[in-house]
């Protein structure tokens, strides 16, 4: 698997926190990637610098490289807009916008210039197929998105971030929400979506990072512990840390 987005000497701090510390780190593409580790271990904050998100919190200073496809995208001359929209990302909480489910869909390519409404319906359909949520919803596409269940809301939400056809879908703690049978449905959605696109996603649900994910990579205070194939990392941890975080001694 050729390398997608590389780290080299990353850190990151919000005023004086030191959040990230000399994070070195390469992501597969087409692969997911999980990132596992305790509450406030830095495992978000880096999901959130794949696409500048962290750039919205006042204070934030970035040192160090982050590269996706070779080019720094903290570089000046990177468009951030661009940036996100080949970094699509999917939030803890379902947030579909309080319109129906096609203009939820619609909404970015809108942005991105696409008026045609036969275009538009290719998308929403493609999408949400994608999203393994058009045969439920496919003769409810003028309802409003807050009308379907938290399940599906997130299932929207990925297929939302996935019209504008993005490189990298972002996914932090997307299930976190939901019941375990919605919870299921995403998983297997993971699953699918991985030969088309690059996934990294936080969990903290260890079970599901087992499950689905390619790699994982383990925080703690700020700083990568380990990385390596799941199988292995779940299996044989070299680092005592990860052995005594997965088994269930802290965290």
């Amino acid at each position: 698997m050729s390398t997608l987005i590389e780290a080299k000497d990353l850190n990151l701090f919000y005023t004086d926190f030191h959040a990230l510390k000399n994070v070195n780190l390469t992501i597969p593409e087409k692969a997911v990637t999980a990132f596992i580790g305790p509450s406030g271990c830095g495992k978000s904050t880096l999901l959130r610098t794949l696409n500048r998100m962290n750039d919205m919190i006042a204070g934030t200073r970035i040192e160090g490289k982050l590269t996706i496809s070779g080019t720094d995208i903290y570089s000046q001359e990177v468009d951030v807009e661009t940036l996100r929209k080949k970094v699509g990302m999917v939030f803890q909480q379902p947030n579909p916008f309080p319109k129906s489910i096609y203009d939820n869909i619609a909404y970015g390519p809108r942005l991105h210039g696409i008026k045609s409404k036969q275009k538009l319906d290719e998308i929403v359909e493609t999408s949400l197929k994608s999203a393994a949520l058009w045969n439920e919803v496919k003769d409810h596409l003028k309802r409003s998105a807050l009308s379907i269940s938290g399940g599906q809301q997130q299932r929207l939400c990925i297929a939302r971030a996935l019209a504008v056809n993005p490189d990298i879908l972002l996914m932090d703690e997307a299930t976190s929400a939901l019941d375990p049978i919605s919870t299921l449905k995403i998983e297997e959605l993971v699953q699918d979506l991985r030969d088309k696109y690059t996934i990294v996603m936080v969990t903290h649900n260890m079970h599901q990072a087992a499950r689905v994910s390619n790699q994982t990579v383990f925080f703690l205070n700020g700083e990568v512990v380990e990385y390596d194939d799941t199988e292995k990392l779940f299996s044989n941890p070299e680092d005592q840390r990860t052995e005594d975080y997965i088994s269930g001694r802290f965290g």
